[in-house]
């Protein structure tokens, strides 16, 4: 079969099942069942073997680690005194708790890695208050889910180790390239909560004295300085990501545990439990994405796709823009993690004919993915802020397609200008970049 015959028949039959509603992780491995069956070359047992392979990996140790990491920060209560700092900084400007609201999910996204828990985390706190203080609850819900993407863009991010692991590119490097434009979006979002205050006529809160700010950083600092542990000890080779992980479920449960005294044994069980749960579902869909991937990498499907579309990627930026749209379009079906299993190892000869930075391209690929946490049909944190909320995602959709065009500025930028997510790691780890 040829490259196209295989692409349109995986692809082909990876549609209908996601549209008869089979789960994403089943319908990647059914996928490639016609393939291995109607190939004399190959039988069954390859999707197995190729799932076991995906498998044997140090690197993927740090998913579940850092699911839980984020977890216990929640179970915690941690999320309450990150608020409270928030409020403390930047409750006064106009859309008080919106601000708040994003000011919290960046500081969050500092010790968690994973969007999902921050929506749930985040929002389970801010979207009761906000809707009782009279905000639109579309808005609502809208700026939470958004705010909630900088989760896996502001290091740590396990879209990041998950790509590193995949593609071969420095995980301290790609942490460090993250901070800009995280921060980028940050305060993209800051900017669109200031337009939508003025023009609702969203409360505002009376200014916090310095006595209080300092009281409230006192009370946050302990979890603030994570990122500084796991990104610190990575970048200077103290430890690997699979190790810097583990450090910081350590670091979470004694915080908890120990320091505030706000996580018990029931709770630590029930926390366990869940992240059990969510990482495996997580890494069963990296197993049936991996055999996916390596159907289309046999029949040299990436190496067709780069010739196809040559004659539009001529240069970095042309390039960027066809990664973006390709991630941007993909996000809105499968999770994040299959994603780049699947179209990165697609688009990475497409990135490097066209001369792109491997940093500068997994920096599009993730920032393009972490929006599809937004988007629809899939778009899994604009679910759960819609569920939190108690209101239709059809209802918010209008505020989330404004919210996303600041944005995509952003990605944009990004896109546009390299050094936006280089000039960090060049300035601070050369050796990873050059």
């Amino acid at each position: 079969m040829s490259p196209g015959e295989v692409s349109l028949l995986m692809f082909g039959v990876f549609a209908v099942l996601i549209v008869v509603r089979i789960p994403v992780s089943f319908a990647l491995g059914l996928a490639c069942l016609p393939v291995l069956l109607i190939d004399n070359r190959l039988n069954p047992v390859v999707l197995i073997s190729e799932m076991w392979k995906s498998y044997n990996s140090f690197i993927l140790l740090s998913v579940p680690f850092f699911v839980l990491s984020a977890n216990l920060m929640n179970a915690a209560r941690i999320t309450e005194r990150l608020v409270t700092l928030a409020r403390a900084s930047v409750g006064h400007l106009p859309g008080g708790l919106g601000q708040i609201n994003v000011v919290v999910s960046m500081l969050f996204a500092g010790v968690s890695g994973s969007s999902t828990a921050e929506a749930a985390g985040i929002g389970s706190l801010m979207i009761p208050a906000m809707k009782k203080q009279g905000y639109d609850t579309s808005f609502t819900v809208a700026i939470t889910a958004c705010a909630a993407t900088m989760g896996v863009i502001i290091p740590p991010s396990i879209l990041m180790v998950v790509w590193g692991g995949l593609m071969s590119v420095s995980i301290g490097a790609m942490f460090l390239a993250g901070v800009v434009p995280g921060v980028m979006i940050g305060l993209f979002l800051m900017g669109t909560v200031y337009v939508y205050a003025k023009v609702r006529r969203y409360p505002v809160a009376q200014r916090a004295s310095a006595k209080e700010f300092f009281s409230a950083l006192r009370g946050a600092i302990l979890a603030l300085i994570t990122p500084a542990i796991i990104v610190g000890g990575i970048v200077g080779g103290f430890f690997t990501p699979t190790e810097a992980s583990v450090i910081a479920v350590l670091y979470a449960a004694a915080l908890g545990g120990v320091v505030y005294r706000t996580l018990g044994r029931k709770e630590f069980a029930a926390v366990l439990h869940e992240s059990a749960r969510l990482s495996a579902v997580s890494l069963f869909c990296i197993g049936t994405a991996s055999a996916f991937g390596w159907l289309l990498a046999y029949y040299r499907v990436p190496q067709a796709f780069v010739g196809a579309l040559s004659g539009w990627a001529t240069g970095p930026i042309s390039a960027g823009l066809l990664i973006a749209l390709a991630f941007l379009i993909i996000g809105c079906f499968i999770d994040a993690i299959p994603a780049i299993i699947i179209m990165g190892t697609i688009l990475l000869p497409l990135a490097q004919n066209a001369g792109m930075h491997p940093i500068h391209f997994a920096l599009i690929g993730v920032i393009s993915l972490a929006f599809g946490l937004v988007t629809p049909p899939y778009g899994l944190c604009l679910l759960i802020a819609a569920s939190i909320g108690q209101i239709k995602v059809v209802a918010t959709l209008k505020d989330v397609g404004i919210i996303l065009t600041a944005m995509l500025l952003v990605l944009l930028l990004v896109i546009v200008f390299p050094e936006l997510v280089l000039f960090l790691p060049r300035l601070i780890a050369p050796q990873f970049v050059d």
